[in-house]
């Protein structure tokens, strides 16, 4: 039986669908802000390693593993999409929601607890991190608001069934 438009199908609980949609694409998210932050931040700018704390060696062994740890959200969050497509219906607004909810988490968590509170690194160094402070913090922020309201907005549009093939 193919479930009606907006509908999730018989016998499905429509709150663990909308949890686990909610989970992939913070996964994505998070994994995806990791992967931009290891890119542009540590590798095309040089400007700082994952750990700062000791040699340039242990700093390019944090940055594999940050980017490893960044690189299997995104695959945990994909792996996790299939199946809800696979299953049935899906938000898609939801899940981008996610994405945008665990990229900014990811992003508000990095410049405050690992910038500040562990002092695993600053974003840049021998310059004034103020403004630098500012832009991750609030580029967190907007993303965090984005993705509520992306959210917020899917509790209304429902489900929607996947493309048929």
């Amino acid at each position: 039986m193919v479930p009606a438009a907006g509908k999730a199908p018989p016998g499905s609980n429509e709150a663990a669908i909308r949890r686990r949609t909610l989970l992939s694409g913070a996964l994505s998210g998070i994994g995806t802000a990791a992967f931009v932050d290891e890119t542009v931040f540590h590798q095309l700018l040089h400007w700082h390693h994952f750990y700062d704390g000791s040699t340039s060696a242990a700093g390019l062994v944090s940055d594999g593993l940050f980017h490893a740890f960044g690189w299997f959200a995104v695959v945990a969050g994909l792996f996790l999409l299939a199946d809800l497509r696979r299953r049935g219906p899906l938000s898609v607004r939801r899940w981008w929601g996610g994405v945008l909810l665990g990229a900014g988490a990811f992003q508000l968590y990095d410049g405050t607890i690992q910038h500040k509170l562990f002092g695993l690194h600053q974003i840049r160094y021998d310059v004034d991190l103020l403004p630098y402070d500012l832009t991750w913090n609030l580029v967190a922020v907007v993303l965090l608001v984005a993705g509520a309201w992306l959210v917020l907005r899917s509790q209304a549009a429902g489900l929607r069934p996947p493309p048929s093939s």
